[in-house]
């Protein structure tokens, strides 16, 4: 495959509804532009409130066929998709360089978080089972049964948007649901590629649509009277606009918002392993550009200068680049307007002091000056009230805050109105699972960054959400359960 060569890589832009490629909509196609070259890579098209319209009804029509497929079919079309994904990661990944940016690289054993959603999910086709109460009075038989809700709205940022497709989707089709999938219109291709793939699966049309769009077609989908279900990935004012929405309905919403994650560093840490991490996860990841990222550094005040100066030591040699040089480590943030918004929040932290600008702070310049890079940017002495400290920045850039003791961190850590995730080094096993019960967040790692296992809930507290992706508990977000009672008398 060449990988600087766009004309085989980037597919038609066109919608999928129902059984039909859709090239075509009222809201015209506008250009996605690469944000590594500030190129243009193509055209899509770009949903509106008519084609969600048709893509809710073409759901609505497939869904008795699929809710009523037997298990073992449903299961394997399921695993077909799964399988279907890690044949076809390396063209995925190759298009999501194109698309955001992201450096490109194959997992050696083509394994792909994505797919193990679904080989996880498939499982679960045959499994959903109700109980049998036992009668509570008048001789009964009491049952009940777990359902799908019908068309479940499956909303999906552009970071990393067949993972989070992946995350809502396979749980939601595993239990008899159809989806229609709304991508960010700044990651409308690699869901192309998805929707593809479920088709030659043998995922009936219909039962998965796909139709990127904007504001206009997010509005018409999570207000459609067709809609039985949403899950959400985004920003917080998105959800609150959302929320709105799915009011006039009584629309049942699953929310997977932003954070401002806190990862502590106490002194028995292992300091080159919590700074490996916090460089790796909290700067260079999509470039910062992720909800549950750690990009406040909390760190003791023993060992506050050691840290500092590993964390700027490691992000001041990172190799900043295109995304199909071997030696990128990182890549551009996803637009111009991003680049700029991350640009003025520097530029306003440094003006109030907001801590002390280390590292970075600046767009590259000279062979990646027409692209939207930014310097792995680190701030030391952050003061955790100032908007560095409280306000997801969604860009490389890493705010760095001192404590004393643990109950000073978790304060600090605990002290925004996020809760997504949060991140703990320590070699005292006690402290560890003190500090993790006292995180006032949904999800945890200790001494690590956790991978986000299929098997295991994922989610968050307070603004940065509610509802659960991951688990038993992701697939019961997409069941409703009836109940059942027969009079034996």
């Amino acid at each position: 495959m060449t990988h600087h060569s766009t004309e085989r890589i980037v597919p038609s832009g066109a919608m999928l509804i129902g059984d039909r490629w859709v090239g075509d909509s009222s809201l015209g196609r506008p250009s996605h532009i690469n944000p590594a070259t500030g190129k243009v890579l193509g055209s899509f098209a770009l949903a509106g409130p008519r084609e969600i319209d048709e893509a809710v009804r073409a759901a609505r029509a497939a869904f008795g066929e699929w809710r009523g497929m037997v298990a073992r079919d449903r299961r394997r079309i399921l695993q077909r998709i799964a399988q279907l994904l890690e044949e076809r990661v390396e063209e995925h990944n190759t298009l999501r360089a194109h698309e955001a940016g992201v450096p490109f690289k194959v997992p050696p054993d083509r394994r792909w978080l994505a797919a193990e959603y679904f080989h996880y999910y498939s499982g679960w086709v045959d499994k959903l089972r109700g109980e049998s109460p036992p009668a509570y009075s008048a001789p009964s038989l009491d049952y009940t049964i777990p359902e799908p809700y019908g068309v479940v709205a499956v909303i999906v940022p552009w970071n990393a948007p067949v993972m989070s497709a992946a995350m809502k989707a396979a749980p939601a089709l595993a239990a008899g649901n159809c989806v229609v999938l709304k991508p960010s219109d700044l990651g409308p291709f690699t869901p192309q590629l998805f929707g593809q793939l479920c088709l030659d699966a043998g995922l009936p049309p219909g039962v998965l649509n796909v139709l990127p769009g904007g504001q206009a077609a997010g509005e018409a989908l999570v207000s459609h009277p067709g809609v039985d279900k949403i899950s959400f990935t985004g920003g917080g004012a998105t959800a609150t606009a959302v929320m709105s929405a799915a009011a006039r309905n009584l629309t049942p919403v699953t929310l997977e918002l932003g954070g401002k994650s806190a990862n502590i560093v106490f002194p028995d840490a292992d300091l080159d392993a919590a700074a490996a991490m916090a460089c790796q996860t909290g700067i260079v990841n999509v470039a910062g550009q992720g909800c549950n990222l750690p990009t406040r550094l909390l760190v003791h005040d023993t060992v506050y200068d050691d840290v500092v100066e590993r964390v700027v030591s490691r992000a001041g040699a990172l190799k900043i680049g295109l995304p199909f040089d071997p030696s990128t480590q990182m890549g551009p943030v996803i637009s111009e307007s991003a680049c700029l918004r991350i640009l003025a929040v520097i530029a306003q932290a440094v003006a109030e002091k907001s801590g002390k600008l280390l590292i970075g702070g600046r767009r590259l310049s000279e062979d990646l000056a027409d692209g939207f890079f930014i310097a792995p940017t680190v701030f030391g002495e952050v003061d955790n009230a100032s908007r560095l400290a409280q306000e997801e920045v969604f860009g490389p850039v890493l705010s760095i805050l001192r404590f004393r003791d643990e109950d000073e961190a978790l304060a600090l850590a605990n002290g925004t109105r996020y809760g997504l995730a949060g991140y703990v080094w320590t070699s005292d096993v006690k402290r560890a699972h003190r500090v993790a019960a006292a995180l006032d967040a949904g999800w945890i790692g200790v001494n690590g960054f956790p991978p986000m296992p299929p098997n295991a809930p994922f989610g968050g507290v307070k603004q940065s959400g509610f509802g659960r992706e991951g688990g038993a508990e992701g697939i019961f977000e997409f069941v409703r359960v009836k109940n059942v009672h027969v009079d034996l008398n």
